[in-house]
């Protein structure tokens, strides 16, 4: 198999166009092309004049393969070569199954791979099952009843279940490709194999998730919904245990080796590991905004003329400026023809996150705008302070958008005139239970507000249309990373050992995709150190 690189179509070519493209690179008729596959799939639309789709593809000819390279000058192409991941296979079965606490990409991925190995690991979730899941975030939209324990952050799949189940990652790890191919067994996209952006939607992740699930169970795997981990069993300096608390009655769980990815709102659980003399320090985070545009309007800023044509996605975009004065602001988690969603999980406090369905064919487009916030920046020096001006922050919002987790918000001409929105503009906003306008300098703090006006006019410069007066703020949006990192050594450990932190909630993750690789990272922690704890 050939691998061609950065093949040119516009977006009006048809596929036949990419065969003949490959055919003229390997110098071969057309006919002499037995299979072509697509690996990578683009958009370079930096040229708004001439918008172009790149594609990476291998191709299998008739022949000989390696005369024809020896032939060839052609730089971009190459044998097709790529990284198979194995799974690990244990010397030695452990006396006690391992266990996972969480399960979110970095638990599930940790646990398909210790199931793979044939270790029959025991997951905790303090969440339900996402078919239960899903009605209780419906109902929270629909109605602003919170389930403190099944909710957005908190159920089989993770804070990622309800996003836009993004999957594009800097992250270069060749774990990566697993992980896609694992989600697109359990029923998402083959799209997700090839595309450069790779995204799976909300309303198919909810499938996908419990699929993995019974791949999980079906290698030996247990998965306990609704099961709470409140502390840890610990004897000269090792785990020897997880107390768990289910259907009201808490449980001692005997194991040697725990994966602890708990997500990055398991707030008293941070607490609790904490007061056990888990080692742990404040790390950087963000939090700022939700920013809402017409969708239509970022395809024209983007694609130019070539906005509406049905080869191209819904556009998106990725953002970030650092300030003169000091500061920086940066866009996340973008989601195209999404909506704004209520992401809290703790009663009398509020905050937002985005998501989008499979098909992105919502009227609006929306982004986290975000501020860096370091450490020294918390109001609290302690190593929760940053958690606790998170709970401030949304305890605040809460109050302001009328204590009925209607959230707060501003139409971006006013907030950068500072002054209390009285009426929506072009943008409805997309958030439920709804909104509230107000000015959102009394509910965010001034080290986020004074970023955010200087920030928008030097975004402008970059999208054009993003600091359009009548874009909608909604906030906050305080969830986008860990404000805290469980500390782990070469091998994966905390200073308790046979405790692994894990993923987004650990500290060492920031996204599905990381957070994944980051759990298959540990499952391999895990089985290399079984020959050392059992010898």
């Amino acid at each position: 198999m050939l691998r061609i690189r950065d093949l040119s179509l516009s977006p009006g070519d048809s596929m036949g166009r990419l065969v003949q493209l490959a055919a003229r690179h390997l110098q071969v008729r057309e006919h002499e092309i037995k299979q072509l596959h697509i690996r990578k799939k683009s958009v370079d639309a930096r040229k708004k004049s001439d918008v172009r789709i790149l594609y990476t593809v291998d191709v299998e000819i008739k022949g000989r393969e390696d005369k024809l390279l020896k032939r060839l000058r052609d730089p971009k192409v190459s044998p097709a070569r790529d990284f198979e991941y194995q799974i690990p296979r244990p010397s030695i079965q452990p006396a006690r199954r391992p266990v996972v606490v969480g399960f979110g990409p970095g638990g599930m991925f940790a646990a398909l791979v210790l199931a793979e190995a044939g270790l029959r690991p025991i997951v905790l979730e303090r969440g339900l099952d996402a078919r239960t899941r899903h009605e209780k975030v419906e109902e929270f939209w629909r109605t602003g009843k919170l389930d403190p324990q099944c909710n957005v952050q908190f159920g089989e799949g993770g804070a990622g279940t309800f996003s836009d189940g993004k999957l594009n990652t800097g992250t270069k790890n060749e774990r990566c490709r697993w992980v896609l191919e694992q989600l697109a067994d359990a029923g998402a996209q083959g799209e997700i194999l090839f595309d450069a952006k790779p995204h799976v939607g909300t309303d198919v992740l909810l499938t996908v998730v419990q699929n993995l699930r019974e791949r999980i169970l079906h290698l030996g795997g247990e998965v306990r919904f609704g099961a709470r981990m409140t502390r840890l069993e610990q004897e000269n300096g090792r785990l020897t245990g997880l107390w768990f608390q289910a259907d009201g009655q808490e449980t001692l769980l005997p194991c040697d080796q725990a994966i602890l990815a708990i997500g990055h709102s398991a707030r008293d659980t941070f607490r609790q590991l904490l007061a056990q003399g888990v080692p742990m320090e404040p790390k950087p985070f963000s939090m700022g905004v939700r920013i809402e545009h017409k969708q239509a309007m970022i395809d024209r800023s983007q694609y130019g003329g070539f906005a509406g044509s049905p080869n191209l996605p819904p556009a998106d975009y990725k953002l970030n400026v650092k300030l003169p004065q000091g500061g920086s602001a940066y866009t996340f988690c973008m989601c195209p023809g999404g909506q704004v969603v209520a992401a809290a999980s703790e009663e009398g406090r509020l905050c937002t996150n985005g998501m989008s369905y499979a098909a992105r064919d919502g009227e609006n487009a929306n982004a986290a705008l975000l501020v860096t916030l370091l450490p020294e920046d918390f109001p609290d020096s302690s190593v929760l302070g940053g958690m606790l001006w998170q709970q401030e922050i949304e305890a605040r919002a809460f109050r302001a958008g009328g204590s009925n987790y209607h959230a707060p918000c501003q139409l971006a001409g006013d907030f950068l005139a500072r002054r209390a929105s009285t009426h929506l503009g072009s943008v409805t906003p997309t958030y439920r239970p709804g909104v509230t306008l107000c000015d959102l300098h009394d509910v965010l703090p001034e080290k986020i507000t004074a970023v955010l006006e200087q920030a928008l006019p030097e975004l402008e410069k970059r999208l054009r249309g993003f600091a359009d007066p009548e874009a909608v703020l909604t906030a906050p949006e305080t969830r986008s990373s860990s404000p805290v990192r469980i500390l782990r050594d070469d091998s994966r450990q905390s200073a308790l050992r046979g405790l692994y932190p894990c993923g987004e909630g650990a500290g060492y993750a920031g996204g599905i995709m990381s957070a994944a690789v980051d759990g298959m990272v540990c499952a391999e922690a895990v089985i290399a150190q079984l020959p050392v704890l059992y010898r």
